[in-house]
């Protein structure tokens, strides 16, 4: 029988441009083919537009471009991660992430998921960092993403 101070989740490893993100995979509804998205008038680089998933206008973000982790995307392998919004907002129920392949399911144990740098300040869009068993990931603020995000496609 399992010890039950242990805690588990199921985690999943995203490729971004220059690193990895974690997330629960509770957070992911579903991993999609890139397309060529709408632009967004006046946004930020790291907003790359729109993109159409079942009924809904998602806004497509690069996380290595909002934290400062790339100047640029490469589109030639690349998905997207559909996440579950965490703000509320009835408009926004969902986001998209661009990632560089297919994301990694992992399973993660507080005594696997270690800390990494200095904790006291972040980029945009960053919780913390990491390290996974042998991989470095980032844990994104989602909140902050979200609160961004909607500020961008209201402007």
């Amino acid at each position: 029988m399992a010890d039950p101070s242990t805690r588990e989740i199921r985690g999943v490893m995203i490729p971004v441009t220059g690193g990895r993100v974690l997330l629960p995979n509770a957070t992911v509804a579903e991993v999609i083919t890139y397309s060529v998205p709408e632009k967004i008038a006046d946004a930020p680089d790291w907003l790359l537009g729109r993109l159409s998933w079942r009924g809904w206008r998602l806004p497509l973000f690069s996380f290595s471009m909002l934290s400062g982790g790339a100047k640029q995307e490469s589109y030639s392998n690349a998905k997207v991660a559909v996440l579950k919004a965490l703000g509320g907002n009835a408009k926004m129920p969902f986001v998209a992430m661009l990632a560089q392949g297919f994301p990694r399911l992992t399973t993660i144990t507080p005594d696997l998921l270690i800390p990494t740098g200095d904790e006291s300040e972040h980029p945009p869009g960053v919780h913390g960092h990491v390290l996974v068993r042998d991989d470095q990931a980032v844990i994104p603020d989602l909140g902050q993403i979200e609160n961004l995000i909607a500020q961008a496609v209201t402007a």
